[in-house]
């Protein structure tokens, strides 16, 4: 007995709620019809999907692996949908991608310009957020590709050097720090703006100085993005952790390196997309242009 694509469907909505009578009100459909629908997927896999759980039910460790199935194969069935209906439709259509705040700001806006000189009717929906929030995402199909900096790959996901850059500690440009020949045991006497730990820079910084034996920055201010704080930073005295390249390109705001081998840290954007996935010719004209972006970047910055 072959799987049905609406039975596997269904059956997503029922193990995300837990509960058939929820499922069938979401859905529309009665509860005897979603109770046959599993029971035809109970027989199509020979084993037991779900059991009963309080008022609800849950997943058996069948229902577990059969559930990873179907939501593989609804983003395939989407993506088959999405290349059949590209096919000599050319550069048109609609992106979905991922992007991490840095790269919104500096590679983002000049591809998107070109990319509607070339398209202009193409829609664009993007999330910025950082890569533990957009790697989800990109499993479940609901973005296509993301930028984001380099770091541990998923099973499954592949991906492409974009740009490499530097993230330097920095403050406001009239900080104390800025004169005279400061140690790196002095940076540990001022207070930091900083990611929360977990993520790649502000673990890269911590461990920079654990290496040379200091106390680890001691963090006032804890945010997703420090790019939103450079007021915050130069009126309080904090110091940061941020791209060179935001200091490069943002001379209007009065933040400036402090420069330092040992807090230098290399840092690769990268565009990262599921093994074998289907990247429309929008989105893969969006890659190409994000690509001439960082190569042009690269070369004002030298």
């Amino acid at each position: 007995m072959e799987l049905d694509l609406r039975d596997l469907r269904y059956f997503e909505t029922i193990a995300e709620l837990q509960h058939i009578g929820k499922a069938a009100e979401l859905l529309h459909r009665s509860q005897p019809a979603l109770t046959n629908c599993l029971r035809r997927l109970e027989e199509a896999c020979n084993t037991a999907l779900v059991e009963r759980h309080g008022r609800g039910i849950r997943l058996t460790q069948a229902g577990v692996a059969l559930l990873r199935w179907a939501q593989k194969v609804r983003v395939d069935t989407q993506e088959a949908r999405r290349e059949v209906g590209a096919i000599g439709q050319g550069l048109s259509g609609h992106i979905k991608l991922g992007v991490v705040p840095s790269a919104a700001r500096f590679l983002l806006p000049t591809a998107v310009r070109q990319l509607w000189k070339e398209a202009p009717d193409i829609t664009l929906r993007t999330v910025v957020s950082l890569t533990d929030t957009l790697g989800p995402l990109l499993h479940a199909g609901e973005i296509e590709f993301m930028v984001v900096t380099e770091s541990h790959m998923d099973e499954g996901l592949e991906s492409e050097v974009l740009y490499e850059d530097h993230y330097v500690v920095a403050a406001s440009s009239r900080h104390e720090l800025l004169r005279g020949q400061p140690t790196m045991k002095d940076l540990a006497n001022y207070r930091w703006a900083l990611q929360a730990p977990g993520l790649p820079t502000r673990d890269w910084l911590d461990r920079a100085f654990d290496r040379h034996h200091l106390p680890r920055p001691r963090v006032q201010v804890e945010t997703t993005t420090v790019l939103m704080l450079p007021i915050l930073i130069e009126q309080t005295g904090l110091l940061t952790f941020v791209s060179r390249q935001y200091l490069k390109e943002r001379l209007d705001e009065p933040l400036k390196e402090i420069q330092f081998k040992e807090t230098t840290m290399p840092r690769k954007l990268v565009v990262m997309r599921r093994k074998g996935a289907y990247i429309s010719p929008a989105g893969q004209r969006l890659i190409d242009l994000l690509r001439n972006t960082s190569t042009s970047t690269d070369d004002a910055a030298i």
